[in-house]
């Protein structure tokens, strides 16, 4: 049994004394919070009922949030996602290489596979590929892509950082190239990426590999070739061991030229500058000299080219801006010159107040010629449309 001064035990009724003891502690509480025992008291209530409602709104998120995201169970490739599969893969996907586990991967984003899907390019090949889903809105077109995870033939990833937890030396980063994982839930949202794990048609390799065994076959063969070919190959390969030896050549004339004209002419002056640059064949003997620059050289070079096209950019807006802005002045001025309809009555307009005459008598009341008030009623029409086009100008 609990004792008199301390708590009841669970299914016993409390005595009096411990009715007095919860009563004391309760004004002490309410004290310390500078609010009588009632109002003390309609407080725990409220903050009960608050707790009450987030944790049904929390329990009501969790059951929608696991009706969402439904686990895929990944089964052999079927038909219906081999033809998806083949047909984004002929798509423009703007794809990008990614490290995966080692190796690279073809990774895109959703939107644009969501999109291929929804264009006029996926109906026209379904009405050649009977086994292409119908697709006529984003549901449709989110659960066609969905049958890529489901086959294992393209998977969701996520970006990690391969280095991380490794306390070796400083990290070597390829810009634009990722090393992704697998995420656990296969979703299809617009910004989420996918790698492609299915290969397409493997012919290719098939006839590079066919290709090599061939060359490799007949270079086994040499012995056994005509006279006249041995001889083109022997001639050949003169040629190339000639031009070799004159890259080389080339390439220690231009380390010579450097030497020299670096203290003769400093900074120093390099004969095909992007020789050894990485950079297409042509372009490597373009231009055919250049002075040496150092990296904070190169740097401003870049910065004042990227300047350069900035200020070109802002020279076409302008431009763009100023046609505009001359196509509204020719519409104001051509508003304004436009003549009025003859639809226009041209009444007579009598002044309502008299005009005394010359010897301050009061004459007739004087009217205004149906000219005058047309001139009138053109003018307020030519104002007001010249005050629209200022308007829309001033809103370009």
């Amino acid at each position: 049994m609990a004792t008199p001064m301390g708590p009841p035990m669970p299914g016993q009724q409390p005595t009096p004394e411990q009715i007095a003891e919860m009563q004391r502690q309760l004004a002490a509480e309410a004290q310390k919070h500078g609010m009588s025992p009632q109002q003390y008291i309609e407080h725990l209530k409220a903050q009960a009922m608050r707790q009450h409602q987030m944790q049904q709104q929390q329990q009501m998120q969790h059951q929608h949030h696991q009706q969402q995201q439904v686990p895929i169970n990944p089964g052999p490739p079927k038909p219906e996602a081999l033809a998806v599969a083949n047909f984004l893969r002929s798509q423009e996907l703007k794809p990008r290489t990614c490290i995966f586990q080692e190796k690279r991967k073809d990774m895109f984003k959703v939107k644009r596979a969501i999109r291929a899907l929804q264009s006029e390019a996926y109906v026209k090949a379904r009405s050649k590929n009977a086994l292409l889903p119908e697709v006529t809105n984003r549901a449709s077109a989110e659960n066609t892509f969905k049958l890529l995870p489901l086959s294992l033939l393209a998977l969701r990833v996520s970006k990690i950082d391969p280095h991380e937890g490794h306390s070796h030396g400083k990290k070597k980063r390829v810009k634009g190239l990722w090393t992704v994982k697998i995420e656990q839930h296969q979703e299809a949202r617009d910004e989420f990426h996918y790698i492609w794990l299915y290969e397409g048609s493997q012919w290719k390799q098939k006839f590079y590999a066919a290709g090599a065994l061939v060359v490799v076959f007949a270079i086994v063969m040499f012995p056994l070739w005509p006279l006249f070919m041995r001889q083109g190959v022997w001639y050949l390969s003169m040629g190339m061991l000639g031009l070799i030896g004159l890259f080389f050549a080339m390439a220690i004339f231009r380390l010579i030229l450097f030497l020299i004209t670096m203290f003769t002419h400093p900074p120093g002056l390099w004969l095909y500058p992007n020789l050894f640059e990485d950079v297409g064949f042509f372009d490597s003997f373009r231009p055919i000299w250049g002075w040496h620059q150092d990296a904070a050289a190169i740097k401003e070079a870049k910065k004042a080219k990227k300047a350069k096209k900035a200020e070109k950019v802002l020279k076409a807006e302008a431009a763009k801006a100023n046609g505009k802005v001359q196509q509204t002045a020719k519409a104001a001025t051509a508003a304004v010159t436009a003549p009025i309809p003859n639809s226009i009555p041209a009444p007579e307009v009598a002044l309502a107040h008299p005009v005394a005459g010359s010897e301050g008598n009061i004459s007739a009341p004087v009217t205004t010629s149906g000219t005058d008030a047309q001139k009138k009623v053109q003018g307020a029409v030519s104002q007001r449309k010249l005050q629209a086009s200022v308007e829309e100008a001033e809103d370009e």
